[in-house]
């Protein structure tokens, strides 16, 4: 049983350490815990300002026993270790045993309807939040719908999310995996309508820039499930990628030759070729984010049948925007209940406003660009 309250599980990753550099700047004492001691030490050892911090370094192994243990007496998991799909449900039933808020950087949408299917009410019942995909993939994206939604009348969401840099070691792998094991589902008048996985690269007109970006519907992402029982929302369908045309146009060829290559294989030789797929295409932590290469955006066009809405939130950092994201969460959740539990949204859960407010304060998203029509 653990005297702090936090727990921050996977922290030896990319996205792990931005989550404790902010833990750090919130003053939240925390537990860093790993299946690896000397590597959870060790990667701690290179966030800066560490050494001002409160916290421990735990070994785990990755059951649902183990983890229990580790839960005992924390009030809240930050769990970003992935798959999801794969990796998830040991954490998320732990936390449940142990009674303790669940949240993490997810980007599979299969996970989340897991989640909302399988975990939401029981966690509702216990008065827990389970909150999957809280990112700036998602959620940044979320908080700009939420804006266009305060117009009474509108139910069709358009959301695109672009951003510049390349995707994590973690990412890489999940992005082959997520690929190969699921299929990707947009909103269509309340019901889960599958993308043409055929359909390959879209052009999207970006606001901001004269250029066209190419997008992918990247598993479908968070939208459509987050909005899939809000009475308001009819329609989602959201799309993305990167600002670097050259990384896009080779993305769809790596994942058809890893689905080519593994079509046969039973799940552990499946899973080891991904594994060694998504090596090669990254396999090294990437470069600490500058602000003036990381660029992020999110738009979001929202209609109905007398009403349209358009938002726009520029941003830098999207990997510390998610960083900070989650340290706000259990920053929030130690002082105070969410807005709503069981399976709930960022935005749901804290507010959109709220999460607007912290990313600006740490100059992470510049003032939204609404523009409402009657």
């Amino acid at each position: 049983m653990t005297e702090k309250k936090v727990v921050v599980y996977g922290a030896t990753g990319y996205t792990g350490r931005l989550v404790i550099e902010y833990l750090r700047e919130y003053n939240v004492p925390f537990i860093a815990a790993g299946r690896d001691e000397g590597r959870v030490q060790d990667a701690l050892d290179h966030i800066p300002g560490i050494e001002t911090a409160d916290y421990e370094v735990v070994q785990v192994e990755h059951t649902v026993e183990a983890l229990t243990e580790l839960l005992r007496g924390a009030q809240v998991v930050l769990n970003t270790v992935g798959p999801f799909s794969e990796l998830g449900p040991a954490v998320v039933e732990a936390a449940l045993a142990a009674g303790a808020h669940y949240t993490d950087t997810t980007g599979e949408q299969d996970w989340l309807i897991t989640c909302d299917e399988k975990y939401g009410a029981d966690f509702a019942k216990a008065g827990l939040l389970l909150s999957p995909g809280l990112a700036q993939m998602y959620t940044t994206g979320e908080i700009a719908a939420q804006l266009c939604l305060e117009k009474p009348g509108l139910d069709t969401l358009d959301i695109a999310v672009f951003w510049g840099g390349s995707p994590t070691v973690a990412s890489t792998r999940t992005i082959l995996v997520n690929a190969a094991t699921s299929s990707a589902y947009y909103l269509e008048q309340n019901a889960y309508t599958p993308f043409d996985p055929e359909a390959g690269l879209t052009s999207l007109v970006v606001p901001g820039q004269h250029e066209l970006a190419l997008s992918l519907p990247w598993g479908g992402t968070s939208h459509p499930v987050w909005f899939k029982n809000d009475p308001r929302v009819a329609n989602v369908k959201a799309q993305g990628g990167v600002f670097n045309a050259a990384l896009m146009h080779g993305v769809p060829q790596i994942v058809a030759a890893a689905l080519e290559a593994t079509k046969d294989m039973n799940q552990e030789d499946r899973d080891a070729a991904l594994t060694a797929t998504a090596a090669q295409v990254m396999n090294q932590m990437p470069p600490r984010e500058n602000p003036r290469v990381n660029k992020s955006l999110d738009s979001v066009h929202a209609s109905g049948p007398l009403g349209r809405a358009h938002c726009v939130i520029h941003g830098n950092s999207n990997y510390k925007q998610t960083g900070l994201l989650q340290a706000y969460a259990a920053y929030s959740l130690l002082q105070q209940a969410p807005k709503q539990v069981g399976f709930a949204s960022g935005c749901q859960a804290f507010g959109h406003r709220e999460l607007l407010g912290v990313l600006r304060s740490f100059g992470l998203v510049m003032e939204p660009v609404l523009t409402v029509q009657n």
